[in-house]
């Protein structure tokens, strides 16, 4: 991965835009973060950011890591767009082709657990296994699948968080909070749905409170799906909720008993603690891999120029 060249990145999530200036994680030139409001004022402030880096020709190509769901199809009269996102005001968004006609440079699109994958696949957590799972439990959920170094995408970009898990009324008659599926995956486990539930935010529960069990018993449920389907080498889980790092020995041990030795693996029998981590690159999976996006977009563009090839 060359870091001589500079490249753009963005990360723009639900709750807030990460853009950054950079040429790999040892090299970080300039950065901001700020909120998300409405698309035109959010939009406007990641132009905004660039134009200077633009003029003085000092970057090469932005990479967009965007919230979803996203139209990733080149084909399609909307790509680039977000589509029908439960975030206020982005339904229909044409995020792609607002950045291109007011920046006139090369952009990378995809959406962001998969830049964020690819970010921990190149430089951090899960650097050297292939395939590997990202997963990012926050505002909302969704997963980055890498198999032979790059995103999987196939009929639709993966969409991790929306999969049906156990849901136990019982234990937890909160019914879900998900305008589309209810208590779908993300309609349980996502921070939205923990305040819902509980009117705190997750990072003011006390790690006493019984229903962090329930939390790591949905986010347990879901990885053992992934790992009976995808069989992932390495899994990463990033996102707010993950901030609270007493969970990931509780997900650790759960997933083990939900297996119940039916993956004979020593991976999972014996160093599971090594294979279900935190991101390596912190709270910049996301904005570093929107340059590995670039970065990576560039290689293709001058390989497919190179009439040695």
């Amino acid at each position: 991965m060359p870091t001589k060249k500079l490249y753009g990145g963005i990360e723009a999530g639900g709750t807030k835009f990460v853009c950054v200036v950079a040429g790999g994680p040892d090299h970080i030139v300039d950065e901001i973060r700020f909120p998300t409001t409405t698309p035109a004022a959010t939009l406007g402030r990641a132009i905004q950011f660039f134009q200077p880096f633009i003029a003085q020709e000092q970057i090469a190509a932005i990479g967009v890591g965007a919230f979803g769901p996203l139209d990733l199809n080149p084909e399609s009269p909307t790509y680039g767009f977000i589509t029908a996102t439960p975030k206020p005001g982005w339904s229909n968004t044409d995020v792609l082709g607002t950045l291109r006609r007011a920046l006139q440079v090369n952009i990378a699109f995809d959406m962001d657990v998969n830049t964020a994958a690819l970010g921990e696949h190149l430089w951090g957590a899960s650097k050297g296994y292939d395939p590997s799972l990202y997963l990012t439990i926050g505002t909302g959920i969704g997963g980055g699948y890498i198999v032979n170094g790059k995103p999987l995408i196939g009929l639709l970009n993966l969409e991790m968080g929306h999969i049906r898990i156990p849901h136990s009324r019982e234990l937890d008659p909160f019914p879900g909070n998900c305008p589309f599926h209810g208590d779908c995956f993300e309609g349980l486990a996502s921070g939205p749905a923990i305040e819902k539930r509980l009117g705190l935010t997750g990072t003011a529960i006390p790690e006493d409170d019984p229903f962090w069990n329930i939390e790591a018993d949905y986010i347990a449920l879901a990885l053992m799906n992934y790992i009976l389907t995808l069989s992932p080498r390495k899994i990463i889980l990033g996102g707010g909720v993950m901030q609270r790092e007493f969970l990931f020995p509780k997900i650790r041990r759960r997933v083990r008993e939900l297996l119940h030795g039916y993956v004979a693996s020593k991976t999972i029998l014996e160093n599971i603690g090594t294979y279900i981590l935190p991101p390596g690159l912190g709270n910049q999976s996301g904005s570093l891999g929107a340059i590995a996006l670039a970065a990576l977009a560039m290689q293709v563009d001058e390989r497919k120029d190179d009439p040695r090839i």
